[in-house]
């Protein structure tokens, strides 16, 4: 979620630093800080806001360094405020860092056993302390870095100067991503290749369990244990302007296809933690999160369709009540509000009107636990609630939102999983087969992408159609709504999304052969009623184009197209399902000639109501 720019240079690198960090905003933060040292010793400034409050400042001040670190915090332990904003200091040291430390509560009280001073709530500060004190015995900046991380449990990130050493930095990582930016007379450091692009497109990334040196115009990696190692250099190719539509026809299609990248961004802050912390939606999220009794989303279109899934996960998984309320609807109508209740609003942009008068409205009425799910961490949305989670999709430009979504669903599972957690639902072993199959899902949406050629003929045979008949059960019935949603977007193709199971009462009437009927068919406990209801349809003369998974056992015949999915994916199957209608949708559109990315009469933020 945060973000670290560091350099070690021949001249002043504050422009660097600041720019840097503004290139990172959008990975969502509440606060900024730098750390420099020149002639005159360390000097550190943070500010509480945007990298804009911190350049003022240092535009005010004149500071100037050849060595420095930045960095922009997204709070999870301590609330957003200038002590607890990055970088921290101990014995002339200053540290910024990015992921969790899970330990850091023994470790925090084993250092101030030693006499060490915390002024902060962090769990950073904790890291700063303990290479002060390893650079008691050992004197090598490096090497006390290394024994100080040896010690660490969790994700992270780490830039270290020291303010008798100005000529080099120390950097590490374990989960959280790092990667240096070289150049003849400077070094650099930074989170993502996007901060660094503007003085240097040579870079090589760090692994797991690297630590490096960095000096000006060299460097050197070890892994923890001391062992010298070496990674190849790279020559980025990231674009400076991150919405260029690049190779592909239509944005919308990019952004499908981007959909394993946003995955893993969004899910980045698990690195390789060995559980999940309530801290990933902000610093005051397990006291809050402990608290309530139930849950209320409010959404609109795609957004509410996320939270129409996370219904089925937060009341199977977490087992605690979940209720989902289009917003536009929410608060015109009379309903029973309850203090113990976590409102959980979603929102690709942050300023869709209706949900933010939804979040006001339950507010309103007395329901102050908040946390909203969005893709852009400036907006409006973010700043109203207390809890927030940026899904770090990245910029979407096609009106009909698809990384979007996915990485919305991804959120919501990981609340899921928080929840359960916090409510003693989720065991050590159970945790550990989440967490694995969480972290492989930009992998299984990868997958799934290989189908588009398959989808490609589907979308030939399914063009000229004027209805379609979408279907699903159970978390898949959501699913089925929004390829519906999809579709009838971006073809202009009437579509409705109907469970499977209310064929018989009233949408068979009109099915026939010109009624195509798109099936979702997970290999999950309700596959075998799902097949009954198919049958209904066949016996009719209806169509069926059926994405099922691997093992479902369902075969083509006539008039049953069936697409196999690569894997069953269990509670998570919906993240993937959803997949292959979007691309059904973009290629029935893109053969039919229709205005992809900017369909008629449609937005992308919808800030009126």
């Amino acid at each position: 979620m945060c973000g670290i720019v560091a350099a070690v240079a021949d001249r002043n690198i504050v422009p660097v630093l600041l720019e840097g960090l503004r290139k990172l905003e959008y990975r969502g933060y509440d606060s900024a800080g730098l750390a420099l040292i020149d002639a005159s010793g360390l000097h550190r400034l943070r500010s509480v806001g945007r990298v804009a409050e911190l350049t003022a400042q240092v535009e005010e001040s004149h500071v100037a360094g050849e060595t420095g670190i930045a960095h922009t915090r997204w709070a999870t332990h301590g609330v957003p405020c200038e002590r607890n904003a990055h970088p921290h200091i101990s014995a002339g040291l200053a540290v910024v860092h990015n992921g969790i430390i899970e330990n850091h509560e023994s470790l925090r009280g084993r250092l101030k056993a030693l006499g060490y001073q915390f002024t902060s709530d962090t769990d950073t500060e904790v890291v700063a302390h303990l290479i002060a004190h390893e650079l008691k015995t050992t004197p090598d900046f490096l090497s006390a870095v290394r024994q100080a991380i040896a010690q660490l449990q969790g994700a992270y990130a780490i830039a270290v100067l020291r303010e008798s050493d100005p000529s080099r930095l120390v950097v590490a990582r374990e989960g959280a991503p790092l990667l240096l930016g070289l150049s003849d007379d400077a070094c650099y450091a930074a989170s993502d290749a996007s901060a660094l692009v503007q003085v240097t497109r040579r870079m090589v990334y760090l692994d797991n369990g690297d630590c490096a040196e960095l000096m000006r115009g060299s460097y050197r990696i070890t892994r923890v244990n001391g062992m010298p190692v070496e990674r190849p250099e790279s020559e980025s190719q990231l674009s400076a302007e991150a919405i260029e539509l690049g190779n592909y026809r239509h944005y919308m299609q990019k952004e499908i296809f981007e959909q394993p990248v946003a995955l893993a961004n969004t899910l980045e802050m698990l690195g390789a933690a060995r559980s999940i912390q309530p801290g990933i939606f902000g610093a005051e999220s397990e006291t809050i999160l402990g608290k309530v009794r139930q849950v209320l989303i409010v959404a609109c279109g795609t957004s509410y369709h996320a939270g129409l899934v996370a219904r089925y996960w937060l009341e199977s998984i977490a087992g605690i009540p979940c209720s989902v309320e289009v917003a536009s609807e929410y608060r015109y109508r009379d309903s029973v509000p309850n203090p113990q209740t976590l409102v959980v609003t979603i929102s690709q942009s942050g300023e869709t009107a209706d949900t933010l008068a939804a979040l006001q409205h339950a507010k309103a009425l007395g329901m102050q636990h908040t946390l909203c799910i969005c893709n852009v961490p400036e907006s409006s949305l973010v700043r109203e609630n207390s809890l927030r989670f940026i899904t770090r999709a990245g910029p979407e430009i096609g009106v009909a939102s698809t990384k979007a979504f996915t990485t919305q669903l991804a959120a919501l599972y990981l609340l899921t999983l928080v929840l359960a957690k916090v409510r003693q639902r989720l065991d050590g072993q159970e945790e550990a087969a989440e967490l694995h199959a969480v972290r492989h899902l930009p992998m299984a949406v990868a997958k799934i992408l290989e189908l588009e050629p398959q989808i490609r003929e589907w979308a030939e045979r399914f063009s000229m159609k004027q209805h379609a008949l979408f279907l699903g059960r159970g978390r898949h019935y959501p699913i089925a709504m929004e390829g519906a949603l999809k579709l009838k977007e971006i073809s202009y193709i009437h579509a409705e999304a109907y469970p499977a199971g209310e064929l018989k009462h009233g949408p068979l009437a009109l099915v026939d052969r010109d009624m195509p009927v798109i099936a979702v068919a997970p290999n999950d406990a309700l596959l075998e009623k799902l097949k009954s209801n198919l049958q209904e349809v066949r016996a009719r003369g209806g169509e069926l184009y059926v994405f099922a998974d691997a093992d479902s056992e369902m075969k083509e015949s006539n008039g049953i197209q069936v697409l196999q999915l690569p894997e069953h994916y269990g509670a998570l199957s919906a993240l993937l399902h959803v997949v292959p209608l979007q691309l059904l949708a973009y290629h029935v559109a893109l053969v039919r000639g229709t205005d992809v990315d900017k369909p008629r009469n449609l937005a992308k933020s919808v800030t009126v109501e």
